[in-house]
């Protein structure tokens, strides 16, 4: 079966670099990437090489929401692939793929997360999601 994609596109007032490496600072993406207004960050290691892992843990209401994977590939400041999963030990996860452009004085960003078939029904949540990520990351940025 083929995997399920998900596609989602900002454009972003900050140049590519800046965009780039707000995804592999531990102190950066701790303040956006899975962060939530209502939550507070409870963990964030980064390992920003190849092949490197990556733990961000956030206490929410309904419990610690858990993000573990591993980088693919690292190509500053154009691409980032990284694994995603819920468990820390896991091997495998869903495939994320960042592809960072330069758009006029800015950036386009388009953000590709290939899931399993068998999780299709998550693909709704998971658009809502990296929209709301890409959101928290442009007020970063700003």
């Amino acid at each position: 079966m083929s995997p399920v994609i998900v596609r989602v596109s900002r454009r972003f007032d900050a140049a590519p670099e800046r965009v780039f490496d707000a995804w592999l600072d531990p102190a950066t993406a701790g303040r956006w990437l899975f962060a939530t207004a209502d939550g507070q960050m409870q963990r964030v290691q980064i390992e920003a090489r190849l092949g490197g892992r990556y733990a961000i843990v956030e206490r929410r209401p309904n419990g610690d929401a858990e993000h573990f994977g591993r980088y693919l590939e690292i190509d500053r400041p154009h691409r980032l692939v990284f694994t995603l999963a819920m468990e820390e030990d896991a091997d495998q996860g869903d495939r994320i793929t960042v592809e960072i452009v330069p758009d006029g004085d800015g950036s386009l960003l388009t953000l590709t997360h290939e899931m399993a078939a068998e999780h299709a029904e998550y693909a709704k949540p998971a658009e809502s999601g990296w929209t709301m990520v890409l959101a928290a990351l442009d007020r970063h940025l700003a």
